[in-house]
């Protein structure tokens, strides 16, 4: 599924990110990355949907080696990931639906069948109610469930989320982490960066921790482990 093999990326102005990491995420799996600020999770979680390339190594998500994979060709690789950000990257001038329907235009899908996904996805994140607002007319915590709602829109294999609840109160995280965790029970792979220790330490998933550009635990069922 995802599958990344002596990577290392070092960055124009010297800065080295990643060393030699080697790590392999089934099908299905729910991971959790964590670390000390700078200490790679970014750069690691931007290189799996091609943000970022390896300067050595090669990275393998969903049967494509990226280091092969030519610019043109990334938006259409993209097509079968999920990502979602901390500051949710909405179009602020569209609706919640527009927003959605955003990711399933782009890949020229019939109009009958994007209004029906659409709906179907925001029931899922439990805003079919609100499809004709706007992104100003929401709480974050909504504003991140209609970018879970965007990422999930074309049944990705994958979803990538960077500290998705990053920006959110300890109840909405919590809200945010049941649809996940209800995404990962349909089959979808999520690899999650995340700094919320009480949630990595309650929802017991794998763990991969990340510091100084290298991982220096990977446990199932594992524990946060930092104090900060």
């Amino acid at each position: 599924m995802i599958e990344m093999s002596e990577v290392s990326k070092i960055y124009p102005n010297g800065v080295s990110a990643i060393n030699g990491i080697t790590v392999k995420i089934n099908k299905g799996e729910f991971v959790y990355v964590v670390g000390p600020s700078g200490a790679g999770k970014s750069t690691f979680i931007k290189m799996m949907y091609r943000e970022e390339k390896p300067t050595t190594g090669s990275i393998t998500v969903n049967g494509i080696q990226l280091s092969k994979l030519r610019n043109t060709k990334v938006p259409l690789f993209r097509r079968n990931l999920g990502v979602v950000f901390q500051d949710f990257k909405l179009l602020p001038t569209l609706t919640v639906f527009e927003n959605v329907a955003f990711a399933m235009e782009v890949v020229e899908e019939h109009p009958k069948d994007i209004k029906k996904r659409v709906m179907e996805v925001l029931d899922l994140v439990g805003l079919k109610h609100k499809a004709r607002m706007v992104p100003t007319e929401l709480s974050g915590g909504e504003q991140q469930r209609v970018s879970i709602a965007r990422s999930i829109v074309n049944s990705p294999q994958v979803v990538i989320a960077d500290e998705p609840t990053g920006n959110l109160d300890p109840e909405t995280s919590w809200e945010i982490m049941n649809i996940l965790e209800e995404i990962n029970n349909r089959g979808t792979t999520i690899v999650m960066a995340t700094h919320n220790r009480d949630i990595v330490n309650n929802l017991k998933r794998r763990v991969i921790a990340i510091d100084n550009g290298r991982i220096v635990r990977d446990e199932q069922r594992g524990e946060y482990g930092y104090e900060y």
